[in-house]
């Protein structure tokens, strides 16, 4: 077999001749895209499979910012988390794609793409969610101020003494720091705040607070919002316990008797105070109109002659009160004839 150079004709136009790249002949190269984009295809395959294999084998996720969040930690929270929950990371513009072909078999699951934004992760689990959420929480690491970043707190410099030379007085001075010259070195007067959360921090923000070797930051993974069993909320209501929960219940009831009975709309919570109530005009009614019944009867009477029962309270209470002195007298007459008995012979 022979190769031969072939002349391609002059032509202003760029589509009549092919184009070679990197010395690759165009065959070649379409058969290198074909391979290519086959990998990737079976790459988010196999994803889309495991995520659907996930969700249907897990009730509840927690939906995960991991801004700042190193490769170490994320290796220790898997490690933490392993036989209770799996972590999955992925871009979230695969997770959307997924999702939304994964709504037609589970409509729950629509309601996890508006929280798909951002730098997040997944964790699925099947255990107690407050466990998890501690686990999860609970590894985040101390890391000094960089410049540019945003300040998650607020950041303090605190009073004490710096151990530096005077000659970089003008340094602190020039962010606002006080400070004044004790024992041949500087010492901060007092406590500073330096840096707002929110804020981003500055380049001499930074230096400062390297010099003092002050890490001020701790990252980690921090929970957005939780789904459990087709419901999203925020991880704050894991925090809500038993004694604030029965706290709020006993107020809803409270708060449902009273509508209740100011609307005269027959409720549970609002049934015993409207029988007490409806006992109470019967006993007015039977008061004022000549009805009764056994036990309306006494109260008729008191109402009818309240000096009467007015009199006879101090009379049993002194009644009470004068039976121990009276029981003691026959004592006092046995004690005396006891006595005659033993003596009344020699006399």
């Amino acid at each position: 077999m022979h190769w031969g150079i072939r002349a391609w004709p002059v032509s202003t136009s760029s589509a009549a001749r092919p184009v070679i790249r990197n010395n690759v002949l165009p065959e070649v190269q379409v058969i290198e895209n074909k391979e290519k984009w086959g990998g990737k295809s079976a790459t988010k395959a196999a994803y889309f499979d495991k995520l659907k294999g996930l969700l249907e084998e897990y009730r509840s996720i927690f939906i995960c910012g991991v801004d700042n969040v190193s490769s170490q930690q994320m290796h220790e929270i898997r490690a933490a988390l392993r036989g209770e929950a799996v972590v999955l990371m992925g871009k979230n513009t695969m997770v959307r794609r997924a999702l939304k072909g994964f709504v037609a078999e589970n409509p729950e699951w629509e309601r996890l793409l508006p929280h798909v934004k951002g730098n997040v992760g997944f964790i699925f689990t099947n255990g107690d969610l407050s466990e998890i959420k501690e686990k999860i929480l609970a590894n985040r690491v101390a890391a000094p101020a960089r410049a540019g970043a945003f300040a998650p707190a607020d950041v303090w410099v605190p009073a004490g003494n710096t151990g530096m030379e005077p000659g970089k007085t003008s340094f602190f001075q020039a962010l606002g720091v006080p400070t004044k010259i004790a024992r041949g070195t500087i010492e901060i007067v007092s406590d500073l705040k330096l840096i707002e959360a929110g804020n981003k921090v500055g380049a001499s923000e930074a230096a400062l607070l390297n010099l003092l070797n002050i890490s001020p930051f701790t990252y980690g993974m921090t929970i957005s919002q939780v789904y459990d069993q087709g419901q999203i909320f925020s991880a704050d209501v894991l925090d809500i316990g038993e004694d604030q929960l029965l706290k709020t219940f006993s107020q809803a009831i409270q708060t449902i008797a009273a509508l209740s009975l100011a609307t005269n709309i027959p409720t549970i919570p609002a049934t015993i105070h409207s029988i007490v109530n409806a006992y109470k005009k019967v006993l007015a009614v039977a008061v004022e109109t000549e009805i009764s019944w056994p036990e309306i009867e006494e109260l008729k009477d008191r109402i009818a002659n309240p000096d009467a029962y007015a009199s006879a309270a101090p009379a049993a209470a002194a009644a009470t009160g004068g039976d121990a002195p009276a029981a003691a007298a026959p004592a006092e007459a046995e004690e005396e004839s006891d006595e005659d008995m033993g003596f009344g012979l020699f006399d």
